[in-house]
């Protein structure tokens, strides 16, 4: 009866200790609290059954070291789950209120517990999804609290332009392109820029010999321009658009930058604003987005009849 108040004694400061500081969003303790009660529990029936047999407690360890193997698969996953929370916690992979991806679980969403075997995850469908603590060691998850303490969100996403209208600069193309402000200091270095190099090596009509502006390259220029007048975008951050490897899709352009929140719902309409305009301007540039030849050739006839 002794034994088993001291039982209850220690358990009971354990669960004053979990309430208060078990659920540290820095610091998982809660399952640190587990297993000392896990091991509150252990030593009473040791001592208990002791004091029933009137031998020391070492005889009775003694007895169960043959059943040691036994007792290890049963206390598996405790175990693993213990060390697991042990190397969370010292690495700092992992605490309350980060948000995580693990595709081999379905999870994608907010941590809201933390406990000796499992790892309770919200997702943001409101599903609940229970991850062993073990497989966030032994398996890759994605964490997202740096890009939530940083403040800035990446864009990532290509616009993948039709091989076709891609062109040398006309004159009319120019000069329609010339007044546009975001661009017209670029291309008037560009256009003196070009003119030097041509002079210098005397080049002559054909436009292969010589150095000329494409409507592609200029698109890019403007692009890029674009996103540095958006007060939206994290100008502190890597801002660019580039080309990638051409596809059987088209020449993909790809905008890379930061918006300037990581709020979701925000970060989905800068983005969205960013792409509508810039698939709005494609045509002043006599570019056009690839589609799917049936599409293509829809897009074709309209411009055509367009003139």
């Amino acid at each position: 009866y002794v034994v088993a108040c001291f039982m209850m004694l220690f358990v009971s400061v354990l669960d004053v200790l979990d309430y208060l500081y078990g659920r540290n969003p820095n610091i998982p303790l809660r399952g640190v609290f587990q297993v000392g009660r896990v091991i509150i529990y252990l030593l009473a029936a040791l001592v208990v059954v002791s004091i029933l047999i009137s031998k020391k407690p070492m005889y009775v360890i003694t007895g169960l070291s043959a059943a040691g193997a036994v007792f290890m698969l049963i206390f598996k996953d405790p175990i693993l789950g213990f060390a697991a929370g042990i190397q969370l916690a010292g690495n700092q992979l992992l605490k309350i209120g980060d948000w995580i991806t693990m595709s081999s679980h379905g999870a994608d969403g907010t941590v809201t517990d933390i406990t000796l075997t499992t790892v309770r995850v919200q997702n943001f469908d409101n599903t609940i999804i229970n991850i062993p603590a073990y497989d966030l060691v032994s398996q890759p998850f994605q964490n997202w609290n740096g890009m939530v303490q940083s403040g800035a969100r990446r864009i990532k996403r290509a616009i993948n332009i039709d091989v076709g209208t891609i062109k040398f600069l006309d004159a009319d193309l120019l000069a329609r392109l010339q007044k546009i402000r975001l661009i017209s200091d670029y291309l008037k270095d560009k256009i003196s820029e070009v003119q030097a190099f041509n002079a210098t090596h005397d080049i002559q009509d054909s436009v292969l010999n010589g150095r000329h502006l494409t409507n592609v390259g200029t698109f890019r220029a403007y692009a890029v321009a674009y996103l540095n007048s958006l007060s939206t975008i994290d100008h502190s951050q890597t801002c660019m658009v580039r080309q990638l490897d051409p596809t059987t899709a088209g020449l993909p352009l790809e905008i890379y930058c930061f918006t300037a929140t990581t709020d979701w719902g925000k970060y989905e309409n800068i983005q969205s604003d960013v792409f509508d305009h810039l698939y709005s301007v494609m045509p002043e540039f006599d570019l056009y987005p690839f589609q799917q030849p049936a599409g293509r050739n829809v897009s074709m006839a309209a411009r055509v009849l367009l003139g």
